[in-house]
């Protein structure tokens, strides 16, 4: 268990990645036209460059093993491939719920992946309502993506598929830590530039080619300084000083912030469903953090 002063440090540090991740939804609709995978490749590309000034500009200090970069890729490529799959096959709404398992998965695999961890009931309770607040604050949304040209089994299972993922690379990367393989934030800068690499030799492959305008570029750098690069960051930082299990139930604000931002950002009221998940989520978060 980590000492309280770095339990709250990390908690801090999850909720600053939170807060980015939320913007996640708002940046990528404003997005929507350019290919997913070309998105995700330039986003990780533009975030890995966050890792120079850690390493004073010295790329040989990026340098990491290479296992430790295959838990870093699995994590970074293997989500957004597997996420932006299932958001083109399966109605948007519905797989981005079974996508928001990621932060049980957390909390409940914790046991299975890190020496000297154990599940509390208040755990489970707290994992199960902030599970259900994720689900009313997405599903609150409405109808407008009720239906996808794709195979939407294909879909879904792509979509719990990266919820497991998600959830086993903070693990793995926890587990790293504890057992002394531990790696420098800084190598998330590695993480990133190989999976973005990996991202754009899919859409050489998979999708058309695009033009860029002035404003996605300037959005897309947007999104590689935020939720997919800084946030990354922070995220690292945060698990390791953390407890893994608060830190998974914490992560049940992301669905709701990014769903309320969307609604402020497209001119939505904030419903009757938004206002129950908001209670639900919050109330989890706070019993998962001061859960022992």
């Amino acid at each position: 268990m980590p000492p309280q002063h770095s339990a709250r440090a990390a908690n801090w540090l999850a909720l600053a990645t939170i807060a980015l991740w939320a913007s996640l939804a708002a940046l990528g609709a404003a997005l929507r036209h350019v290919p997913p995978f070309l998105l995700t490749g330039l986003g990780l590309l533009a975030g890995s460059l966050i890792a120079l000034p850690l390493v004073r500009f010295d790329v040989r200090r990026l340098a990491v093993p290479w296992p430790t970069l295959a838990v870093g890729v699995y994590g970074l490529f293997g989500y957004h491939f597997l996420l932006f799959t299932a958001l083109g096959q399966a109605p948007a709404v519905e797989a981005n719920l079974v996508n928001y398992l990621w932060p049980l998965g957390i909390v409940l695999m914790a046991p299975l992946l890190l020496p000297g961890v154990h599940l509390g009931a208040a755990h489970v309770g707290a994992a199960l309502a902030g599970f259900a607040g994720a689900a009313i604050a997405i599903l609150g949304r409405g109808g407008a993506d009720a239906t996808a040209p794709g195979n939407a089994a294909l879909g879904f299972a792509c979509a719990a598929g990266a919820a497991f993922i998600w959830s086993s690379y903070s693990l793995l990367t926890k587990r790293l830590a504890l057992t002394g393989r531990n790696f420098p934030t800084a190598a998330i800068g590695t993480f990133g530039l190989v999976s973005g690499l990996l991202a754009l030799v899919c859409h050489a492959l998979l999708e058309p080619a695009v033009s860029l305008s002035a404003r996605d570029v300037a959005l897309i750098a947007a999104l590689g300084l935020g939720p997919l690069g800084g946030a990354f960051f922070l995220w690292d930082k945060a698990l390791k000083l953390g407890d893994a299990r608060q830190i998974g139930v914490l992560s049940y604000l992301t669905p709701l912030l990014s769903t309320l931002l969307l609604l402020w950002s497209t001119g939505r009221p904030l419903s009757a469903s938004i206002a129950g998940a908001t209670v639900l989520i919050l109330g989890a978060a706070i019993i998962g953090t001061r859960a022992r």
